[in-house]
């Protein structure tokens, strides 16, 4: 006589919270590195990608987008404690989260980062620039709008 048992398994994704942070931070940078483009096209070309001993604009544009999926995580980090999380409600964290970012790693951590490795793009500690701080808004916006969808898509 033949048993035969079956076991259901669940595939369960523990993982999409983080992998959407990695995508939304991704897509923000990008739409952050367009507006870099026209903006502050020194920024992409020398300061950025010197950090790692690069240079030029694919460099600082790929340096660009690799730091927003890394904050991106960081975001889905703070998103992911909120069980109330409505797009508007992230959209509102996301431009704070740009906010933040902006202050700590845009005026503080780059201009002492860049003046270690002693990059020519050395700007001034601190480095208030408020075209930084639109793009960085911008940024924490986009983020926000996409974390949630991008998120969901991948549970």
């Amino acid at each position: 006589m033949a048993t035969e048992t079956t076991t259901a398994t669940a595939e369960s994704n523990e993982n999409y919270q983080w992998m959407g942070g990695v995508a939304a931070g991704a897509v923000a940078a990008i739409a952050m590195g367009a507006m870099m483009a026209v903006q502050m096209r020194p920024v992409l070309e020398v300061a950025i990608p010197s950090m790692y001993f690069l240079t030029g604009g694919a460099a600082g544009f790929a340096v660009h987008v690799a730091h927003g999926a890394v904050l991106g995580v960081a975001f889905a980090a703070i998103a992911s404690a909120r069980s109330d999380l409505t797009t508007t409600k992230s959209a509102g964290l996301g431009i704070a989260y740009g906010v933040a970012v902006w202050a700590v790693l845009a005026v503080v951590v780059m201009p002492i980062w860049l003046s270690a490795v002693g990059s020519p793009a050395n700007p001034p500690l601190p480095n208030v620039n408020v075209t930084s701080l639109v793009g960085h808004v911008v940024y924490g916006a986009v983020l926000g709008l996409t974390y949630p969808t991008l998120r969901d898509a991948l549970r």
